[in-house]
């Protein structure tokens, strides 16, 4: 039986200093993915809200193909991963930017900016609606209830000091599927503060989560009547971001800038 010796890194994205923002795995295949109980394996193993698994992308659509997994499932998008994929390329290869290929997400792209990272992601619309069901297991009222379809829903409080002080039951939205449910506010020193649960998808409380500020850009920008602003992910390692609504021929972006520290390096050994 051999024994494969694969790199290893753990993230904390969204973050200035370590034991903040979003904890990441990143774990690089030279030659081909295993089997996909393998990556779950790995996720549960890591027990963070995502692990990224890199793999060089033979399409030639980009540099890396890039999937992402909770300790529950393959998810169809992460943008805190996604931004600790970039960090740990561009600094072991000294690159500018580097390109990812995803199978629902499409080409995601990290950059190098100043002395972050920004992260250019697909802006996600919401539309009107009611979900009576979700927001009574919320455990607080919110003023409006913006949805989309692909399971993103945002709810929007009055104050910083109501979306800091909800208590959801966490089972009860869980039963509700692996949606995200974005709960945010007019920020206290940051424009817009929010929270994030996804117990259905295996995070019950999401430290910083990059795809709910995909929708929160679009959401806010609108609202705030300019293209960019600050936000605080109120959980309790807590994370910190800058978002931009760009304008693309192919569809809008959300431009997250943000920092990342490596905490650990090191190798991941598979039996096979």
């Amino acid at each position: 039986m051999s024994r494969q010796s694969i790199p290893y890194w753990h993230v904390d994205a969204f973050a200035g200093q370590p034991f903040a923002g979003n904890q990441a795995a990143v774990v690089v295949f030279e030659d081909s993915y295993p089997d996909d109980a393998v990556l779950l394996a790995i996720a549960e193993e890591n027990q963070f809200a995502e692990t990224a698994f890199l793999l060089r992308d033979a399409s030639g659509e980009a540099d890396w193909e890039l999937r992402w997994f909770t300790p529950a499932m393959e998810i169809r998008l992460c943008g805190h991963a996604t931004l600790a994929s970039g960090h740990v390329l561009l600094e072991r290869d000294r690159g500018e930017q580097v390109t990812f290929r995803t199978r629902k997400a499409g080409i995601l792209k990290v950059s190098r900016d100043g002395k972050g990272y920004a992260l250019a992601l697909p802006a996600i619309p919401t539309e009107p609606g009611e979900w009576p069901e979700a927001v009574e297991l919320l455990g607080a009222t919110p003023r409006e209830v913006w949805l989309n379809p692909d399971r993103y829903g945002v709810y929007l409080f009055d104050s910083a000091d109501e979306v800091l002080a909800l208590d959801p039951d966490l089972r009860g939205l869980k039963a509700l599927g692996d949606d995200q449910f974005i709960c945010t506010a007019p920020g206290k020193d940051t424009d817009v503060v929010s929270r994030v649960f996804v117990p259905g998808g295996g995070v019950d409380e999401d430290s910083f989560t990059g795809s709910a500020h995909a929708v929160l850009t679009p959401f806010w920008t609108r609202r705030l009547g300019r293209d960019s602003f600050t936000a605080f992910q109120a959980s309790q390692r807590g994370g910190h971001a800058t978002c931009t609504l760009a304008k693309d021929p192919s569809g809008d972006r959300a431009v997250l800038g943000g920092d990342c520290v490596t905490v650990v390096e090191g190798r991941f050994y598979l039996e096979g």
